[in-house]
């Protein structure tokens, strides 16, 4: 099986990953995007994953036509609402030693609406992404991000979503890795939001309605960009009552906390 390299790659000018938008093809001519493909290992050398090995790496066909509309069960461990989308730098937290130390911890867990890469049917493809933007930003650097699959999912279906992932997500990651396939939950409605992986033991979102709502209805917030989506429906505010990642060493877990949902649309006419 090709294993799906990814790194995400931004110009020099200092600009918060969470504000690249798309709102036209101007914006998108500043970012480079590029994902590599290869039958070769990834080592790490300090903190930065460099690509190594074989020659016969296959670049993507950048001509395949895709459209995506899917939804996002998200949270972080910032308080409510997540400052990462006004800011460069992420919210302080305070620990014992008396340090306040800035970090995005974040979940999200995605469910395809509809949409293709090419021929492949992308509908009902689940995927979760988990990581830390780290103390700051501004450059488009993140400290680290991982991926899991749901094992429905096809490997054409993982190819196509991992090129449509670069133009969603332009950013880079100092540490990168799309780790085993686990079992993804994933349901919501007004009130109340739950996704889990493999049942809840590797990770978990339970997000709910909140409490400062004038109505029943959902409480959104509109006009503000999301990564580099050029359509949304808004974030859904929805505060999580836990959110946590429980793989490996970058374990985390907060509550009360970020949360929201979100539903993008694009294709590749947009970029």
């Amino acid at each position: 099986m090709i294993d799906i390299l990814a790194s995400f790659c931004l110009s020099t000018k200092e600009v918060s990953p969470l504000f690249t938008g798309n709102k036209n093809k101007q914006e998108v001519s500043v970012m480079k995007r590029m994902i590599i493909w290869g039958l070769f290992p990834l080592l790490l050398i300090g903190t930065t994953f460099i690509l190594t090995g074989s020659d016969s790496a296959v670049s993507l066909d950048q001509e395949a036509e895709w459209s995506i509309n899917a939804t996002a069960i998200e949270a972080c461990t910032c308080p409510m609402f997540c400052q990462c989308y006004f800011n460069t730098e992420p919210a302080a937290h305070s620990h014992d030693h008396g340090e306040a130390e800035h970090y995005c911890k974040f979940n999200m867990a995605w469910i395809v609406n509809e949409g293709h890469y090419g021929d492949t049917d992308l509908e009902g493809s689940l995927f979760w992404l988990a990581g830390d933007l780290g103390e700051y930003f501004g450059d488009g650097t993140g400290e680290w991000a991982v991926i899991h699959f749901d094992p429905t999912v096809s490997e054409a279906q993982r190819d196509g979503l991992s090129t449509i992932m670069t133009s969603l997500f332009p950013a880079e990651y100092e540490s990168f890795g799309v780790h085993e396939d686990l079992s993804i939950s994933w349901s919501a409605n007004t009130q109340e939001a739950v996704a889990l992986l493999d049942n809840g033991n590797a990770a978990e979102m339970r997000l709910v309605h909140p409490p400062t709502a004038m109505s029943e209805e959902p409480a959104v917030l509109t006009n503000v960009i999301y990564w580099g989506a050029p359509r949304h429906d808004g974030f859904v505010m929805m505060p999580n009552e836990i959110q946590a990642y429980r793989k490996g060493n970058k374990a985390f877990e907060s509550s009360g906390s970020n949360g929201f949902m979100i539903t993008i649309d694009m294709n590749s006419n947009d970029i």
